[in-house]
């Protein structure tokens, strides 16, 4: 009996949403946008937060110049999160967010997690948006708001917050909610023309290292750093020198620069959010966001590389980075010019945040998982007031007591796992028997289908006569069987497991192990040949042949690939994040355990 219900308990974690039209909601949806229109959206959402935040932040305290390579090794992390949602959204047949298509893949209780960790994403999102936004404009009125706040609060404020609170950061939150209750509307081409502003920023800034670089930043010496120490009246203190040079903060830095800089990729998730507005969404969605992601790098690269050209690493405004080069090497209108565009940019960034926040939210609150109260639509403005006004506070609270290099180490975990968890989905499901995502298939369909006939040289074996370790290499089915998508299951999970362990290593010890400690490269080592031992038995499993308009290449590495760096740059994040991070995972269990898994529509649908 207490088998049975625990049975009974784990089957409720792993429901999965069957597609059905809800109340006519896909025939309002007008399909509109093309992929050009899809790209335009994800660079406009990356482009504002990439530039404007990480950029001056990593380069002054962990990459050095280096952060050409750091944006290089976080583009093509993105890169391979983008093709494994692309398979997602082909296999999925409407178009939605990436919790939407979990839930329909893999099931409740993972949908909640990548839906829950990616709300705290797009609310950490809007709080560095609005921090950023506060301090270039502290930064343009000379620092006098920021001196006064510093000089009133910070001997009052602990040592885990901000050394004085942003009330202009908390302001612009609110105004946006403000905005958002109102019922705004972003056409698509005002999301062009902000786009077209966000990619001047750019053009702009390369340009002006070409005229005003100097190669010799590249390789400063410790000589260099004492000539420049002096002279600083701003309040943001200079950056360590490192070792100097190109890469000044060793391998180390490059990778924990890689792993901020993953964060300006965040902004191409809105493409599979929005895709359900395309023409063609199994079409547009890969393309637009291999596009989206190539754009981005390449302005990455200019940006990253004509600021350190422009001005020493150490002497880079960590938040504010580009209207200060313009103002360090001489160009004090440019400054001013670039301030204004800045600030309008970020505003676009930040009301785009705002919006996928509260469409991802009412998404989760219309299934059940979170509370329903939070899906209410005012009758005027047709805007869900509740949840813009509740997580656009909480949002604001954040900007208002943490420092912005905090804050974004924590939104980098939820976009982290949220991805690894996609990622993860695309393994499994590709070796598991086809699967039937609708809850009701029409007549027409039902008569297309062909009768399929049991083959008996494809059915498994009997339990009593079959050979484990012989199906493990020589399974007896072509196609995919239950019984072969269970041993891709249990060998995925051990995947995740071994690659957890192998990144910890590497994170902690990466000298001993690359130099040779006996204990250690022997551990990595053995490590490393149970996991190509593991994907090798993945790969000798049946593939579904189902035709999908894009399939993700090169499987069952390029998933595990993909997955081992999103977990290697989890290990990247500091131990109060850590925490943060499980603060606000245990709120989210708490919910779904005490009323999602109870009140969810996939529940009362049952029988």
């Amino acid at each position: 009996m207490r088998c049975q219900a625990v049975h009974q308990f784990g089957q409720k974690l792993v429901r999965r949403r069957l597609l059905e039209p809800r109340e006519g909601s896909e025939r309002r949806m007008a399909r509109r946008l093309n992929t050009m229109d899809l790209v335009a959206l994800g660079v406009g959402r990356s482009l504002g937060a990439g530039v404007y935040i990480v950029a001056g932040a990593v380069a002054t305290y962990t990459a050095g110049p280096a952060i050409i390579i750091c944006f290089l090794l976080a583009g093509l992390s993105s890169l391979l999160s983008g093709l494994c949602y692309a398979e997602l959204a082909a296999r999925v047949p409407r178009s939605g967010s990436v919790y939407l298509y979990n839930y329909i893949t893999m099931g409740q209780l993972c949908a909640f997690i990548t839906g829950w960790n990616l709300i705290l994403s797009l609310i950490v999102a809007t709080a560095c948006v609005s921090k950023a936004w506060s301090i270039a404009f502290d930064s343009l009125i000379g620092n006098h708001m920021s001196q006064a706040l510093q000089g009133t609060f910070s001997p009052y404020l602990p040592s885990f917050l901000a050394t004085f609170p942003d009330f202009v950061a908390l302001s612009v939150v609110l105004v946006m909610v403000g905005v958002l209750v109102l019922g705004a509307q972003v056409s698509a081409l005002v999301i062009k023309a902000f786009t077209a502003m966000n990619l001047s920023i750019p053009v702009i800034m390369i340009v002006s290292g070409f005229i005003k670089g100097d190669p010799h930043n590249w390789q400063l010496t410790e000589q260099d750093y004492r000539r420049n120490t002096s002279g600083s009246s701003d309040i943001y203190s200079l950056g360590p020198l490192g070792s100097g040079g190109f890469v000044p903060f060793g391998l180390d830095g490059i990778l924990q620069g890689a792993a901020l800089c993953f964060y300006a990729y965040f902004g191409v998730e809105a493409i599979v959010t929005t895709g359900k507005e395309a023409r063609n969404p199994q079409r547009s969605i890969p393309l637009s966001m291999a596009i989206s992601i190539f754009i981005c790098f390449v302005a990455y690269f200019g940006v990253s590389a004509a600021l350190t050209l422009m001005v020493p690493y150490y002497q880079i405004h960590p938040y504010n980075p580009l209207p200060q080069a313009f103002l360090q090497v001489g160009w004090d209108p440019a400054r001013y010019i670039m301030a204004v565009v800045f600030l309008c940019a970020l505003l676009y960034s930040l009301l785009g945040a705002m919006f996928v926040m509260s469409q991802l939210i009412c998404e989760m609150a219309d299934d059940g998982l979170l509370f329903r109260g939070l899906t209410r639509i005012h009758a005027r403005t047709k805007t869900p007031i509740i949840t813009i006004v509740v997580f656009g506070t909480l949002a604001g609270v954040l900007a208002l007591l943490f420092d912005l290099l905090d804050i974004v180490e924590l939104m980098l975990i939820g976009v982290l796992l949220a991805y690894a968890l996609g990622t993860f989905s695309v393994l499994v499901l590709r070796y598991q028997p086809d699967q039937d995502f609708s809850k009701e298939k029409t007549e027409e369909e039902t008569e297309m289908e062909p009768e399929i006939k049991e083959n008996p040289l494809e059915t498994e074996p009997k339990a009593g006569t079959s050979n484990i370790l012989k199906s493990l290499w020589f399974p007896p089915s072509i196609t995919p069987t239950q019984k072969s998508g269970q041993i891709v299951y249990g060998c995925a999970f051990l995947l995740v497991l071994l690659l957890i362990i192998l990144s910890q290593i590497l994170a902690q010890w990466p000298s001993q192990v690359f130099s040779g400690d006996p204990v250690l490269t022997t551990v990595a080592v053995l490590l490393l040949l149970l996991i190509t031992g593991v994907t090798a038995i993945i790969w000798r499993q049946p593939q579904s042949p189902s035709p999908l308009m894009f399939r993700v290449p090169a499987l069952p590495v390029l998933p595990l690939v993909s997955i081992f760096v999103k977990v290697y740059m989890m290990t990247q994040i500091t131990s109060r994040t850590w925490a943060q991070f499980s603060v606000w995972n245990a709120v989210g269990l708490a919910i779904y355990f005490g009323y999602g898994i109870r009140h969810s529509l996939e529940e009362n649908n049952e029988p």
